[in-house]
């Protein structure tokens, strides 16, 4: 007679490792031998992992699978219910962090800097790595249920007892070895620095800045020394929200913390520091851009946030309205000529020519790019970091391109001369070539080439089109709210009363969605400016911006303003937000 599964003693961690899963199963007495072949017969015939198919069989439970994942990768199981665990340990976490890893921290060795967690998933695996940089602990994982993860959160961090940014604020002002660095400036010693940079509040404070600033889908953090507070602020959507003031002398720590986040040099507080963080948040890759600035009162210290999954890289999700649309995915299937992207800084120019490339990107196109920084990695094209600091300019990067067989190249701006001359060339020689210029409409692009020295008929020769955009706050759609609006703001639109018949304008009220601010998310306003005969002869003319303009209205430009407009009447966007990103063109 066979052995029952349930006579079978239980194996040690050791004896598991590594093995086959279903080895593992019939080690851990959850499957008979029979049970595993079945299931590797049926595998032979349609593929697929085992453990789903011994699962669909009915054999075993998928938290039984789970645990023998983890006993396979080595992990050790426990069971959090029966621990009572120390208040210092639940402290490590924030219920926000916790919640957000779906881990639980059960232990802590403060001499060997090792944290215990136990998580429901053996795949978490990034976890630990996000742990371990946000906390300066090394992490080590062990398996528990769903159930009991969840239990044990609900227990520790029970509602209403969430960690906000008010209550960790208070801990730090109370906290005695961050208050005896109050009042004493820069004269800092090294050990202390670090020491500040690792205390448990510090750490905590700026764990939930960083994870609320990337639940509320912030572009930048800014932690900012004044002469009598420090400001922490994060921009959303393009406008810079203040949070709650830590006290001044807690500024010197977070810099430092940042710093060891991003392996930058502590003890250099004279000159200004560059680093990155990376973050895995709920699978989704979050890149951190640390800038350290020294300043007046301290250092100014800026994250940009790169979320991957936060930009909208397609062409039908950047808000062109849908002639535009068209127009502009002819030029960007032309085989050759030069497109060039303008607006300020921040108004979106990188993400519509990443939109641009993503449409482009085909087995059949080689496509390169010359970035600084690069700030998105995709896959299918061949992106190339401009170090100005060791030689590798714009300029540079173009010539070693040319070498390279591509069918489309992006020069992430048109900076110098040399730069701009290489870029017609290869617009020349059968490349597509899409750039960007630092201008505040479309015609003005053209005075900005002929300023950097580009000659009228280089210009004339290659240039197809140049797209100028500016990024307005989209209305929550939550809370939208129709409205009329007053005179004083139709007059500063320039509208008549005859001009509103059949419109219907909006706003948004505020709710918990768009944490009341009445907008959430963002959209672009274009103008795009076509080169045809008539327009390259005036420029060969020398025209004047304002004569270039008022001939690209004739042919059916349609300017920012307008563009706004329309956002306006489809409901997207709000007249305050078109008047402050627009101009009125006489």
């Amino acid at each position: 007679m066979s052995e029952s599964p349930k006579q079978r003693k239980a194996p040690t961690i050791e004896q598991l490792r590594g093995r086959p899963i279903g080895r593992v199963l019939i080690k851990m007495g959850k499957l008979r031998r029979a049970q595993v072949e079945e299931a590797l017969e049926i595998q032979k015939d349609r593929r697929g992992p085992i453990g789903a198919i011994m699962v669909e069989l009915g054999y075993i439970s998928e938290e039984e699978l789970h645990h023998a994942l983890a006993a396979q990768s080595g992990m050790q199981m426990v069971n959090l219910g029966k621990m009572d665990i120390p208040p210092e340990v639940v402290a490590v976490m924030t219920s926000q962090m916790a919640n957000t890893y779906r881990v639980m921290a059960y232990d802590l060795d403060e001499e060997g800097k090792v944290l215990r967690i136990a998580m429901d998933n053996p795949d978490n695996f990034v976890a630990t790595d996000d742990l371990h940089t946000l906390l300066g602990y090394r992490v080590k994982a062990a398996i528990c249920s769903k159930d009991d993860l969840q239990n044990a959160l609900d227990r520790y961090y029970p509602e209403g007892e969430q960690g906000s940014i008010a209550n960790l604020i208070d801990d730090l002002s109370e906290d005695a070895d961050l208050s005896k660095f109050e009042g004493r400036g820069d004269s800092i010693d090294l050990a202390d620095l670090k020491e500040a940079a690792n205390l448990a509040p510090v750490k905590k404070l700026l764990n939930l800045v960083l994870l609320q600033a990337i639940k509320d889908k912030a572009s930048d953090i800014h932690f900012e020394p004044f002469e009598d507070e420090f400001k922490m602020r994060y921009r959303i959507d393009g406008v810079l929200y203040e949070m709650m003031p830590p006290p001044k002398y807690v500024a010197m720590a977070i810099s430092s913390r940042i710093k060891v986040m991003a392996d930058l040099d502590i003890a250099e507080r004279r000159l200004p520091q560059d680093g990155r963080i990376e973050l895995q948040l709920k699978g989704q890759p979050i890149d951190l851009r640390v800038s350290v600035l020294p300043t007046l009162f301290g250092e100014s210290v800026v994250l940009r946030v790169l979320d991957r999954g936060n930009v909208q890289l397609s062409l039908d999700k950047i808000g062109m309205h849908d002639d535009d649309l068209d127009a502009f995915r002819q030029l960007i299937h032309k085989p050759n000529g030069l497109i060039v992207n303008t607006g300020p800084t921040g108004s979106g120019k990188t993400t519509t020519l990443y939109a641009a490339l993503q449409e482009l990107n085909e087995p059949t196109e080689k496509i390169l790019t010359a970035e600084d920084p690069v700030e998105y990695d995709i896959d299918g094209l061949v992106q190339v970091q401009i170090r100005t600091e060791v030689g590798m300019t714009f300029a540079r990067a173009l010539r070693s391109f040319l070498r390279q067989d591509p069918d489309v190249i992006l020069v992430g701006e048109i900076r110098d001369l040399e730069t701009a001359q290489i870029s017609a060339q290869a617009s020349l020689t059968g490349h597509l070539v899409l750039s960007t210029l630092h201008t505040n409409d479309a015609p003005s692009a053209i005075a900005r080439l002929l300023d950097l020295g580009l000659e009228p008929f280089l210009v004339t020769a290659t240039l197809e089109a140049i797209v100028a955009q500016r990024l307005v706050r989209r209305i929550c759609t939550n809370c939208k709210t129709p409205y009329q609006p007053t005179d004083d703001q139709l007059w500063e639109l320039r509208l008549k009363a005859e001009d509103l018949a059949g419109k219907e304008f909006f706003y948004g009220k505020g709710c918990d969605y768009c944490n009341n601010t009445g907008y959430r998310g963002r959209l672009g306003l274009y103008e795009i400016m076509v080169l045809d005969d008539t327009l390259r002869d005036m420029i060969m003319e020398n025209a004047s911006t304002a004569v270039l303009r008022r001939e690209a209205i004739k042919r059916g430009m349609r300017i920012l303003r307008e563009s706004g407009l329309l956002a306006i009447y489809n409901g997207v966007s709000t007249i305050d937000e078109i008047v402050r990103e627009t101009i009125l063109e006489d």
